[in-house]
Parts: structure tokens; C-alpha cells; sequence
């Protein structure tokens, strides 16, 4: 029997290999990449071009690979959502073995992982790019709310839930809207506000904007976390007349309203008519189990120039689930797996690594369906821009780079492991920026 492309099903477990089919309780590798998000993608197709066939597994349960970044594009209306994502099997690379199933136990001491499915897979070394997860359950009746068409609740920060969201904002008649930042760190912190400005502009061009008040309700001591762009950001809320509330969490969702708990541990409940909520996220719990990988806080302790393992020299991170102090976005991923990519080939060689990730994130923040404004910093948030002028200003330009730009980016770079960030175009056009 002839087949291209055979998959052999053992209870949850799938294991895809493209041209050749490996399966059995116990896999062997060199590589082995437990993740096949943005980063456990760019890491694959990085090594896929050094290492044999054999060499590199990766750990990934999804059929489907989602463009996180453009959810806030499909909640609100730019984007379709079908748009969003791909078959997982189109993303990664093809000379390399795919486990369909879910690292549950790591045992790092031993070099091994094991998979739902009871599995175990030995690795020489392993790059861990599991990311966040929602945690809806720490909002009490808010996965009720986002399971209800009708409770006017939603979030960008799922595929579950972004078309709700524009769904929401088109049939918004008036009323309170409230958008929420939690006190946890998260992904893209600047997303909580775009999907706000967008619905602030949807409701002006179609004449609803003097129905509706809109409350910003962050968690956070100020509207964004590095003061040059949190300026620009302040006078985009004063001019469009958006009230930004501080250090406000929300704790629960109930028939009233919206239950939140100031820095005081006051409770303070804000009736809606619409509201969007920035769920609370950490790593997964199959991560944050194993204590000897993982901080207090849960997120894998990582040395955060080298990217490496605080104390295993073997295993290096790439991603959201990383304990590094940068801004956990798409456009830090860029640069950590370009630096993992260097080192891990050092430690490979028997070498010291010496490549060092700046702490670089960016973050795209339109202000409306024509305009925005680019952030882009690095450790200690410090501005770090690519262009030779001010990008907290809005300007057209930065809302087609966003839109149109970065997906071509992501689909056709990023994950294919050929993009490192703008670091060679900024050395071009904007050498002395800052």
C-alpha cells in the first residue's frame, strides 16, 4: 500500500512524520520542542535546516495554528476569521516528527517529558514554547458570561470569542462599555486597549459614540507600561473621552455588574451594557508543576540575555511562558528564538553561548480604523523604534503595517524561523533611534 503521508492513531496520540512513519511508546530525539506556537514553529524550522530528519520531535495537541495577533483585527470587523489561522500541519516544518498530543509531566533531571497519551520521549534538548492560557476561572461567572450570546461579554484574547466580540460592538445600542486589564501579566497588554479605540471609532462613524460611555478599568498604575507611548495613549483616551480608571481588578461577574477590587481591597461594582474582558493567563499547569523548571510564579526560570535554563544547560525557552521581564508579544518571540537559535547550537558544540536577547518587544496600538501607533522597547522600557520619527504619534502608515504588514511577516517569516526582528532595517534607516 502506497501512502505519502501516514498517521497512525494510538488512543489520543497522533504522530504525524512527513515521508516516513515513526511511532512507539518510548521516541528518541535531539531536539525536542514542546510547544508549536509562534515560537515552537520558528525554533522547528530554524533547526530543521541543521539537524537530520530524525533529530527534532515537536509537542504540539492543535490541529490548528492560530495568528494571535489578528484577533483583535477580527473583533473588530477588519479581519475575517478564517484569516486567523492555519492547519498545523502547514506550519511546521516537513522533515520533522509531530507528536498531536500534550506534554503532561517533565522530568528534566532524567531528560524525558511524558504525553498525555503515556508516552515518553527522551531528548538531548529541549526548547519549551508552551505559552499562556486564559485563566477564566479566576473571574467568577465569567466563562458563563462568554459562553452567553446575549450577556454582551466577550474577549479578543481567544478564538472562541473574537467573533463575539465584533458581533457585541456592531449591535452595541447605547450604554456603558467597559474594557478590562488584569493585575497578571499577560499577552499583548496593548490589545485590551486597540479593540477600545476601534469600537470608540466604529460607534462614531456609524453615529452610536454619544449613546455610549466608555470606562477603561486597568489593573495597572498606568494606561502602558513605558511612559513615552503611556503619554501619547492618555491624550488619545482624554480626546476621545474615554474615562481610565487605575488599579482596578475584576474578580466577578454578576447580574449587576462588574465586581472589581481596588489596590485598598475595596470592592467596586460597574453596571455594562457591553464589556470586554482581558482574562488573567499563566503557563499551563502541566509546566507549572514541575518545580525544578518553573519560578514561584510558575514561569520557566530562564537566564534573560541567554534565554538558557537557570540551572539546566539543555533546555532554553522561547515565548509568553518565559520569566523574562519583557512584553509578552510576537514581535519578543522574533528576536528570542533567533538568540535561542545561536546559543543552543554553542551549548551543542560544547560552547559557552553569548548571543543576548535586549529585552526587545513591540507592540502595535491602533487608535482608530485609519490610524495608530507603534511601541517598541526593550529592557528597563526603554524605547527602541525602527523608524526615524516618533511613532507615539498616530499615523496611517502605522495602521497599515499592522494590518497588512505583520501577517505577511508572520505567515511568510516569523514562523518559518527567517525573521529575527527589524534590527538590520533599523540599523538602515534609524541607526541613532531611540
Amino acid at each position: 500500500m502506497n501512502i505519502k503521508i501516514k498517521q497512525l492513531i494510538y488512543g489520543a496520540n497522533t504522530v504525524r512524520r512527513y515521508g516516513v512513519q515513526a511511532c512507539s511508546t518510548t521516541h528518541r530525539c535531539k531536539l525536542l520542542v514542546v510547544g508549536g506556537g509562534t515560537g515552537g514553529c520558528s525554533i522547528a524550522a530554524r533547526f530543521a535546516r541543521k539537524l537530520r530528519p530524525d533529530d527534532i520531535i515537536v509537542v504540539e495537541p492543535s490541529k490548528v495554528h492560530y495568528y494571535q495577533p489578528l484577533f483583535t483585527l477580527v473583533g473588530a470587523g477588519i479581519k475575517k476569521f478564517k484569516e486567523s489561522h492555519r492547519p498545523q500541519c502547514s506550519v511546521l516544518p516537513k522533515n520533522i516528527r509531530w507528536i498531536q498530543d500534550q506534554v503532561v509531566e517533565f522530568d528534566p533531571c532524567n531528560c524525558v517529558v511524558h504525553t498525555c497519551a503515556g508516552d515518553k520521549i527522551c531528548y538531548e534538548y529541549m526548547v519549551v514554547a508552551v505559552g499562556l492560557e486564559n485563566d477564566y476561572d479566576k473571574i467568577t461567572g465569567l466563562k458563563e458570561a462568554l459562553d452567553d450570546p446575549k450577556s454582551g461579554v466577550s474577549t479578543i484574547y481567544s478564538p472562541h470569542y473574537c467573533e463575539k466580540t465584533w458581533n457585541n460592538i456592531k449591535c452595541f445600542r447605547g450604554g456603558h462599555a467597559v474594557f478590562t486589564f488584569p493585575t497578571t501579566s499577560g499577552k499583548c497588554s496593548g490589545a485590551a486597549q486597540k479593540i477600545m479605540y476601534l469600537a470608540d471609532d466604529y460607534w462614531r462613524r456609524h453615529k452610536k459614540r454619544h449613546l455610549a460611555n466608555i470606562t477603561y478599568a486597568t489593573a495597572g498604575k498606568a494606561i502602558f507600561g513605558v511612559e513615552k507611548y503611556a503619554t501619547s495613549l492618555m491624550r488619545v483616551a482624554d480626546n476621545r473621552r474615554i474615562a481610565v480608571n487605575y488599579c482596578l481588578d475584576l474578580v466577578e461577574l454578576t447580574k449587576i455588574g462588574a465586581v472589581f477590587v481596588d489596590d485598598a481591597g475595596r470592592t467596586i461594582t460597574l453596571p455594562y451594557n457591553l464589556l470586554h474582558v482581558t482574562p488573567p493567563m499563566s503557563p499551563p499547569a502541566d509546566l507549572r508543576r514541575c518545580t525544578e523548571l518553573v519560578t514561584d510564579a510558575g514561569y520557566l526560570h530562564v537566564d534573560p540575555r541567554s534565554l538558557q535554563h537557570q540551572r539546566f544547560g539543555n533546555v532554553f525557552g522561547v515565548g509568553d511562558c518565559l520569566s523574562t521581564p519583557n512584553s509578552k508579544t510576537a514581535a519578543a518571540v522574533s528576536q528570542q528564538t533567533a538568540v535561542v537559535e545561536k546559543n543552543l547550537i554553542s551549548v551543542m558544540q560544547s560552547k559557552e553561548p553569548k548571543a543576548e536577547y535586549n529585552g526587545y518587544g513591540a507592540c502595535p496600538l491602533l487608535t482608530s480604523y485609519s490610524k495608530g501607533i507603534l511601541a517598541e522597547f526593550i529592557y528597563d522600557k526603554k524605547p527602541f523604534e525602527t523608524f526615524p520619527f516618533d511613532q507615539s504619534k498616530e499615523r496611517r502608515l502605522l495602521y497599515h503595517i499592522k494590518t497588512k504588514v505583520f501577517p505577511y511577516i508572520y505567515w511568510k517569516r516569523m514562523i518559518t524561523g527567517k525573521w529575527d526582528g527589524p534590527g538590520k532595517i533599523r540599523k538602515i534607516i534609524n541607526p541613532f533611534g531611540k
